[in-house]
């Protein structure tokens, strides 16, 4: 036998409640509440009420100010409100429907109509719920292919470089660590997230003898290389996603530097998006650490060393002390998503990087 549902009466009249709730008992569980602010605590406890029916004239708060205060509580602003009422006006119904209740039913009463009421509110309450869930699973599905299509490209991009594509992995989830640090904030952090593997997309327009070159590059070959931001930034494309507009910002914006001297745009300290300055670390620290066709990996020593030493010069000097304070969970992260290829020092640690 299914759970009677909770239906919570609300009348300053005591005789009233009485009718009411001897009506409703039969076939609902019956909570009463004899003005708008009890109402409106019992609306919030737990279990809540399936449907609230409310008389309208009430002393202190009205029907309309207790419904009005209903709906704008997230805890209680999708519980069905129904109005019982002896106003019969048109202007009364039409407030309390433009208030967000779902029928408003004059006095006296006729218990068939007021079960029946009842009975189709609630079913089209639960109608409203299954789709709500449908498109939050349906919405979350779609996400989640949007993501994953965002990795794989970002990893084809790395692929060209990086025999394994991992990079983008690694230095995504430095970016939530430190974005997370700095931001405290838990969704902007996600973003970056899964914004950050697109970084380096515009690498697929390099051609392999620069991008595989083993050595250094020279200044005409650096300039080719220093143009995959921007094209990185035409690949994505402008969107209204927040997730996109994202990740275009760290493709054109995680090659500038704090003082000015990076690529393509020659920004400055904060002029440079935060999620740019961030994915900065992120990239510089999990190239320095990892093999490339151009250079051995360095060690966690030299590379934490190289980055001090570029701090208030390539990185933000407030995100470098946060990078430390994540330095833990990011070799972790590192030993999880870690690669074959050769481990120690570079020959010259000291020496100046390219860092493309």
């Amino acid at each position: 036998m299914a759970e009677k549902r909770t239906v919570l009466v609300v009348d300053d009249t005591p005789e009233m409640l009485d009718v009411i709730s001897e009506v409703l008992r039969p076939v609902f569980r019956v909570k009463a509440a004899r003005n708008g602010a009890r109402a409106i605590t019992i609306a919030a406890s737990d279990p809540a009420p399936d449907l609230i029916l409310m008389d309208v004239d009430m002393p202190e708060l009205n029907g309309y100010q207790t419904c009005q205060q209903l709906k704008a509580n997230p805890i209680t602003k999708r519980i069905p409100v129904i109005f019982l009422t002896s106003r019969d006006q048109v202007e009364d119904e039409k407030r309390g429907l433009e208030l967000g209740a779902v029928d408003y039913i004059a006095k006296p009463i006729s218990p068939p109509i007021v079960l029946a009421r009842l009975h189709t509110h609630l079913a089209l309450a639960d109608q409203q719920r299954e789709l709500e869930q449908k498109v939050i699973e349906r919405t979350q599905e779609l996400n989640q292919t949007r993501l994953a299509v965002i990795q794989q490209l970002g990893r084809a991009a790395e692929f060209r470089d990086n025999e394994t594509g991992l990079h983008v992995i690694r230095m995504s989830y430095y970016s939530r660590l430190i974005a997370r640090a700095y931001t405290q904030d838990d969704g902007w952090s996600e973003l970056i997230l899964n914004a950050a593997p697109m970084h380096d997309i515009g690498k697929i327009g390099i051609p392999d003898s620069i991008l595989l070159k083993p050595g250094k590059l020279t200044e005409e070959e650096f300039a080719v290389m220093r143009k995959h931001p921007e094209m990185g930034a035409g690949i994505i494309g402008d969107h209204s996603s927040e997730l996109m507009k994202m990740a275009k910002e760290i493709a054109l914006s995680h090659h500038e530097k704090w003082d000015g001297t990076g690529y393509p745009h020659r920004l400055s300290g904060e002029t440079t998006p935060i999620s740019g300055r961030i994915a900065a670390i992120a990239d510089v620290f999990d190239a320095l650490t990892t093999a490339r066709p151009y250079k051995s990996a360095w060690s966690v020593a030299d590379a934490v060393a190289e980055i001090n030493r570029l701090q208030g010069i390539h990185f933000d000097p407030q995100l470098v002390p946060v990078f430390h304070e994540v330095l833990p969970e990011i070799l972790d992260i590192k030993e999880q998503y870690d690669e074959p290829g050769r481990t120690g020092s570079d020959p010259h640690p000291g020496a100046k990087t390219q860092f493309v």
